[in-house]
């Protein structure tokens, strides 16, 4: 199909509480935050959980458990659910929520890399919770681990176990190896997603070479068997996913991935984010997907196959 698939990270892990008033936190947040932006045009929502009480991330099936079921009652889109939660989860933790969940889709990072945001921490003088600033500046002295054994290991039990598909996350060139390494052995079958990823510290940076690179070296490993989308982290998010989308792309947007709506403008939600990368679309005589051609594309099991 020559159309487009909007997907749409809704919270994620990086940004906290004190960066946006907009950004989603408790079950009722993230469960209308991600209908609105499924009936913008978004066809995939990519997911985690945060606590309630202070907007931390969290691994908690139950927390998850609280905005699954109505999503998925109030809305037709691809539900994807991380399997990378955060920074400081074990594998195991990371696994609990997707395993009870069974979705037609998760994200699978493919690499263990330095995922660091620290920077962040400068830009502001008070935050609203304690654990806010620590948590940031950590980030110059962690590894985001996703070895070998790890993602064979989350391919074994969510993806055989439970017929779930992936967004396989890949931040840098290697990472696009790796994941040629589980093709050759037949762990990865087509057709499946890439998601190449760029503006990240301690990733590969947001320029349009890189793009092209990204692009090229996905050809060249995968030929026609794979479904390329692309994010642009912070303000390169838009100008990526556009030039992405010119070479026959899909593409990324949401919270998780930029707070901005333009320059110094903070999106108030995911959904004026996916309006606005639709209309860009749409300006370039390009067709968005819905959910369930999305489905057809992705090879996926379905939305009654799942665990909520």
């Amino acid at each position: 199909m020559n159309k487009i698939i909007i997907s749409c990270a809704v919270t994620g892990s990086v940004h906290t509480p004190t960066m946006s008033e907009w950004l989603p936190v408790t079950p009722k947040q993230i469960e209308d935050q991600a209908v609105a932006a499924a009936e913008a045009g978004a066809a995939i929502l990519h997911l985690h959980a945060r606590d309630p009480q202070n907007g931390r991330p969290t691994p908690d099936p139950a927390v998850f458990m609280q905005f699954l079921p109505g999503i998925a009652r109030r809305t037709d889109a691809i539900v994807n659910i991380t399997t990378g939660g955060s920074i400081n989860m074990t594998l195991d933790q990371r696994l609990e929520a997707p395993l009870r969940a069974r979705p037609e889709m998760a994200s699978l990072n493919m690499g263990s890399m330095n995922f660091a945001f620290f920077p962040m921490a400068d830009k502001y003088s008070e935050w609203k919770y304690d654990w806010e600033r620590p948590y940031v500046e950590q980030t110059d002295n962690t590894i985001f681990r996703n070895t070998f054994r790890d993602v064979r290991q989350i391919l074994q039990q969510l993806g055989e176990g439970c017929g779930t598909r992936f967004e396989f996350e890949c931040y840098d060139v290697g990472h696009l190896y790796n994941l040629a390494y589980f093709v050759d052995r037949q762990l990865v079958k087509p057709p499946f997603l890439i998601q190449s990823i760029f503006g990240i510290l301690g990733g590969i940076g947001p320029d349009p070479h890189n793009v092209a690179v990204m692009r090229a070296t996905a050809d060249r490993l995968f030929g026609r068997d794979y479904v390329w989308s692309v994010l642009g982290a912070g303000r390169f998010q838009m100008g990526i996913c556009t030039m992405a989308a010119i070479m026959g792309g899909n593409v990324r947007v949401g919270l998780e991935d930029s707070l901005f709506l333009g320059k110094g403008q903070l999106a108030r939600s995911n959904a004026e984010q996916v309006a606005k990368i639709k209309r860009i679309l749409s300006e370039l005589s390009l067709e968005t997907a819905s959910p369930d051609e999305a489905r057809q594309m992705l090879a996926l099991k379905g939305r009654d196959n799942v665990g909520f």
